[in-house]
C-alpha cells in the first residue's frame, strides 16, 4: 500500500488512549510478517495494548544497531469537539486529509509502513527497525516497556527518529513533562465553627499560591534557552477538586499541576522547595487543630526531555534530508527522552504541523505525507551500501 492508503487504514482505527490498541497492532503485525518479517510485542500488564517492534536486517544479517523509526499508535479523544466529518473515517478533500492522529502521528507511521518494501530491498549497512507504542497521550507509559524488552533481547540501536508532526523540521530538544497530584488532607466542621477545622481548600489554594511564586521566579532565571519557544521552565495547576457543600468545612482537596524543565534542569529543583514549604508552613498550622491532617504530593507523570548533546553525527546526517535546515527545540514532549536515556542518539522529526494536533478537524497535508516519503527514501540510500 501506498502512504495515502496506509494512513487511511491506520485512521480507521480507534486507538483512543482509554481504548485498546490492538486490532492496529495485529494488523500491522500481519502485514509485516506477509514480508516475511518477525515483528514482536511488548504487552501492558493487562495485555489490552501493546508496542510493537520489528527490524529490517542488513544485508550481513545483523540487527543490532542501525536507526529506529519510532512512532505511537494512540490518539487523544474527540469528546465534545465539532468534527465536521468522522474522525474515525479519512476524509480526503482540499490536499488535507482529515480524521483523529492524521497529523498526530499516524501520518509518519503510514509513511514509513509504506517504504518497509524498500526497505528490505536496499543493500543495508546497518539494520532499520519500526517501533509503534502505546500510550504516548497519557505519560509515556508504553515506550518504557518496549526499551525493556529490547534491553532484554540485548538490542541497542544506535539512533532513532520520533515522527511526532515537526513540519518536516528538525527537532534537537524538548521539555521534560512532570505532573504531580497534590492532596491535602484537612478536618470537616460546620460552617459556623470554622476555628474547629482544617479547611483543605484553602490551604491547597495557599500552596498553589506559593507553587505559582515558583513559577514566576523560573522566568527570571539566568539560564534560560532562548532557542525553545517557551525558553524558561513553566508550571501550571490545571485541575482542582474538594468540598462537598458550602456550609462544610471541608476536609479534603486534590490539585494537580505540570512541571515542564528545561533539558538541564531538574525535578528536585522545583519540588524541593514545595515540601519545604509543606513541612514549614503548611503542615504546622494545620497540626495544631487537627494533628491527623497531612498533605501528600504523587509524582504522576515522569517524562524525560530530550537534549541536544553529543547527537551531531545524527543531526548532520537529518540536516542533509530535510527542506529547512534550522534545529528547533520545543516545549512539548515525546518519547524522544525516553530513548535517549536508553542510549538512543534521537531527534524529532514527521510530517504535519502540532498546531493541529489535539484538536477538531484535525487534518494533515498531503503536500507533508509526500515531504516525508521522499526523506525516508533518502534516508534509506544514505543506509545503503
Amino acid at each position: 500500500m501506498d502512504t495515502l492508503s496506509w494512513l487511511c487504514q491506520l485512521i480507521s482505527f480507534d486507538t483512543t488512549s482509554r481504548q485498546s490498541n490492538l486490532a492496529l497492532i495485529n494488523y500491522v503485525a500481519d502485514y509485516l510478517e506477509s514480508r516475511k518479517l518477525s515483528p514482536w510485542l511488548a504487552q501492558n500488564v493487562a495485555g489490552d495494548k501493546a508496542n510493537l517492534f520489528v527490524t529490517i536486517p542488513a544485508t550481513d544479517g545483523r540487527i543490532s544497531g542501525g536507526l529506529v523509526f519510532s512512532g505511537h499508535t494512540d490518539v487523544v479523544p474527540v469528546d465534545g469537539q465539532n468534527w465536521q466529518s468522522d474522525p474515525f473515517v479519512a476524509d480526503v478533500r482540499d490536499g488535507c486529509v482529515y480524521g483523529r492522529g492524521s497529523s498526530d502521528m499516524k501520518g509518519f507511521i503510514a509513511s514509513v509502513l509504506a517504504v518497509v518494501p524498500a526497505m528490505q530491498t536496499a543493500r543495508l549497512k546497518a539494520p532499520l527497525h519500526i517501533a509503534l507504542s502505546f500510550d504516548e497521550e497519557v505519560g509515556c507509559l508504553g515506550a518504557p516497556v518496549m526499551l525493556a524488552e529490547l534491553e532484554r533481547r540485548g538490542l541497542q540501536p544506535e539512533s532513532c527518529i520520533v515522527g511526532e508532526p515537526t513540519s518536516m523540521q528538525m527537532v534537537v530538544a524538548h521539555k521534560g513533562i512532570h505532573t504531580f497530584c497534590c492532596e491535602v488532607q484537612g478536618k470537616n466542621a460546620h460552617s459556623s465553627l470554622t476555628p474547629d477545622g482544617v479547611n483543605a481548600i484553602e490551604y491547597a489554594a495557599r500552596l498553589i499560591v506559593f507553587i505559582n511564586q515558583l513559577a514566576q521566579q523560573l522566568q527570571q532565571r539566568a539560564d534560560l534557552d532562548h532557542a525553545f519557544d517557551v525558553p524558561f521552565a513553566t508550571v501550571s495547576t490545571g485541575l482542582i477538586r474538594g468540598g462537598t457543600a458550602i456550609n462544610i468545612v471541608p476536609d479534603y482537596c486534590a490539585f494537580e499541576f505540570d512541571y515542564r524543565n528545561l533539558p538541564h534542569m531538574t525535578v528536585d529543583e522545583l519540588i524541593e522547595p514545595i515540601r519545604q514549604y509543606i513541612s514549614t508552613q503548611l503542615l504546622p498550622a494545620m497540626h495544631k487543630v487537627a494533628p491527623e491532617a497531612a498533605i501528600k504530593l504523587n509524582h504522576v507523570v515522569n517524562v524525560p526531555p530530550l537534549n541536544d548533546a553529543n547527537n551531531h553525527h545524527l543531526h548532520n546526517l537529518i540536516a542533509g534530508l530535510v527542506d529547512v535546515e534550522q534545529q528547533a527545540k520545543v516545549a512539548y514532549a515525546t518519547e524522544g527522552g525516553q530513548f535517549q536515556n536508553s542510549g538512543i542518539n534521537t531527534v524529532v522529526c514527521g510530517p504535519g504541523s502540532i498546531t493541529v494536533a489535539h484538536k477538531a478537524n484535525e487534518y494533515i497535508e498531503l503536500e507533508q505525507l509526500s515531504r516525508c516519503d521522499v526523506f525516508l527514501r533518502k534516508l534509506i540510500q544514505t543506509q545503503s551500501m
